[in-house]
């Protein structure tokens, strides 16, 4: 009964608000609907009105679900200096992080269902539905770890406001254990991105076993950095104490992570450039262009430009403790990830073909459209899950009881006597 009076009351809470709360809701709707409108052309065609072919199956779709996934186990980065360091500063946020993570995997998922030409056949590998073919089946692996890890960062933050929202404490023996399982858990879902990747060993650009690590590292740089500026729009939108001792550290963490992806992207070019076997096409078509065909080159030049001026951002403390310069790196570390964890390396990993032909793809207005609908829709939930957990973080929304007991108390501490001053000595 206390549970669904909560939810009605967070009803409530999410549909009354400022003008500009529903001026910023019917953007996000505004722009779902321009997605649907498109999506809904692709259901009725199939894929062939996308810019995707046989030669290169997967595109903008499957680049935007793997750069979330790895923008999802970036919770991890706040999870580990909260709990296990106790750094409180961050402690004070973890929550926000964690529901962030939740809405970036409801994202991932969704790309993946745009990228089925049939999605209504998506019920096969569903567990105790379908025929999930686990432990067999690396793509079994994905769903439970992604549904898992959802599970997680929806159930530990929510479980948590709801004690706040009650005035009591959150029983560590339940919260805890979850919060720990959190973290292997987060590394599990982008390495197991990776190897669906890796175990396809006619794609010599994506047959590397250096390719889970280099996903996690920059999956660690990514995820913080959008987590950087939500949070600083947070706080001077919704007035939610966040220190900059906790963006700071963030930021520290994120140099270390920029580096090793750094590194490991050096190692794998070395490899490949210094063997020079017939796997290097791939790459050579990324960085250079081959046979006259160079759509990319662009594209991985400005990530690349783009991540090292972020990383000497990020390393060097005078500009990362700077809220101009932080925001700058953060702004060119998100777009340099994603270009390099999507168009940088979904598409090559198609070009050339076995046959050798070579097919020069970029994404139209249609996948364009269905993509900006599925942020859309994402940072609506996101919206929605903030409407609700800020008031609480805040003290602001609380079950009547406490509310009324907490305004008690603000009155006698207002009207309580000032005490004298202690004489010195």
């Amino acid at each position: 009964m206390e549970g669904w009076r909560f939810f009605k009351k967070t009803l409530m809470l999410v549909v009354k608000g400022s003008t500009g709360y529903y001026l910023w809701c019917a953007f996000l709707l505004a722009v779902i609907a321009v997605g649907v409108t498109f999506y809904r052309e692709q259901l009725d065609a199939g894929l062939i009105v996308t810019n995707m072919k046989n030669q290169v199956s997967w595109g903008l779709y499957i680049g935007n679900f793997t750069y979330l996934v790895g923008v999802a186990a970036a919770a991890v980065l706040l999870v580990i200096p909260a709990y296990i360091y106790h750094f409180d500063p961050i402690k004070e946020i973890v929550v926000l992080g964690e529901l962030f993570a939740a809405s970036a995997i409801v994202m991932a998922v969704m790309f993946v269902l745009a990228d089925l030409g049939r999605p209504d056949r998506f019920w096969h590998i569903m567990p105790f539905v379908g025929i999930l073919s686990f432990p067999q089946s690396l793509l079994a692996w994905d769903v439970i770890v992604l549904n898992g890890y959802l599970a997680l960062n929806t159930l530990v933050p929510i479980y948590i406001l709801v004690k706040s929202y009650y005035g009591k404490e959150p029983n560590k023996k339940f919260v805890i254990p979850l919060i720990l399982l959190s973290i292997p858990w987060a590394v599990s879902i982008h390495t197991v991105t990776a190897f669906l990747y890796n175990g396809l060993s006619a794609r010599p650009f994506w047959n590397a076993s250096i390719l889970a690590p280099r996903f996690l590292a920059s999956a660690f740089c990514s995820g913080p950095a959008i987590i950087i500026i939500i949070f600083q729009i947070i706080r001077k939108v919704a007035g939610m104490k966040v220190k900059n001792e906790a963006l700071f550290k963030i930021a520290e963490l994120i140099a270390y992570a920029m580096f090793i992806n750094l590194f490991l992207l050096g190692a794998e070019l070395f490899k490949e450039y210094y063997s020079a076997t017939i796997h290097l096409a791939p790459l050579e078509y990324l960085y250079q262009g081959l046979n006259g065909h160079h759509a990319l080159v662009p594209w991985i030049w400005t990530a690349f430009a783009f991540n090292v001026a972020a990383f000497l951002i990020f390393l060097i403390p005078r500009t990362r403790r700077r809220l101009v310069t932080l925001n700058i790196g953060c702004a060119l570390m998100i777009v340099g990830v994603w270009i390099e964890k999507g168009m940088g390396f979904v598409v090559p990993g198609f070009v050339p073909d076995p046959l050798g032909e070579i097919y020069e793809y970029l994404p139209n207005a249609t996948e364009a459209a269905i993509s900006l609908g599925i942020w859309a829709a994402g940072l609506l939930i996101f919206t929605l899950f903030m409407r609700v957990a800020i008031p609480i973080q805040r003290g602001d929304f609380m079950h009547s009881k406490y509310d009324e007991l907490a305004q008690s108390h603000r009155m006698q501490s207002r009207h309580a006597p000032v005490p004298p001053p202690r004489p010195g000595f």
